[in-house]
């Protein structure tokens, strides 16, 4: 636990240019212990409980999901922060990334980023369209305590063309624009490469 001390305090460095950053820094900050501490699951009304039982937050239910759901959140320097703290990131001079998409499944109809995806791993019992978010994901692949490890470094939503262009889909107020897997993939790899000016890069996928 004392690793996640310094670890926090960079990532509420973060919110120091918000209008309320005493109170979104630490907050961010708490959630993540809750979310790591084996105290309950990752939803958002047990994180709340967390909170209120262990750490002595008193915070409105409604305020602390508007918070969770916030496009105010600095979500892609949280990212690159997380980048730079990973210790000796490179195997053998370079920086292994892993690119892969995965689905995940859900039952609310209103979930963001949800359509009837096609699962190529469906068993028989199982439904080959199921209702579910595509995402495509890159990870950093680093050997730690004798083992590989696959350390999530970004992810987008991938929507599909047609859903895009019933359904009009938006985020942080915009409209989703089409773009493949591909693409995304790219975006992504980009951000790692300007994070990572001075490192070469090495993609590994499956297809």
């Amino acid at each position: 636990m004392h690793i996640l001390h310094p670890l926090l305090k960079e990532l509420k460095k973060e919110f120091s240019n918000s209008r309320k950053s005493e109170e979104r820094g630490p907050l961010f900050a708490y959630t993540l212990l809750a979310i790591i501490l084996p105290f309950t699951s990752s939803k958002t009304s047990n994180l709340l409980r967390a909170l209120e039982v262990l750490f002595g937050f008193a915070i409105r239910k409604k305020k602390y999901y508007r918070f969770m759901a916030s496009p105010k959140i600095p979500w892609n320097r949280l990212w690159v922060r997380l980048w730079k703290l990973i210790p000796e990131p490179e195997t053998n001079g370079r920086l292994l990334i892993a690119l892969d998409d995965f689905i995940n499944p859900k039952t609310g109809r209103k979930i963001f980023g949800c359509a009837n995806v096609f699962d190529h791993a469906a068993k028989q019992n199982q439904s080959k369209y199921p209702w579910a978010q595509n995402v495509v994901s890159i990870g950093l692949l680093k050997v730690i305590k004798g083992r590989w490890a696959c350390l999530p470094l970004s992810h987008c939503y991938y929507h599909l063309k047609k859903d895009i262009e019933v359904n009009r889909p938006r985020y942080n107020g915009k409209e989703v624009k089409f773009r493949s897997k591909l693409e995304q993939a790219v975006a992504m790899l980009c951000g790692i490469a300007a994070a990572f000016s001075k490192s070469n890069i090495l993609v590994v996928t499956d297809t």
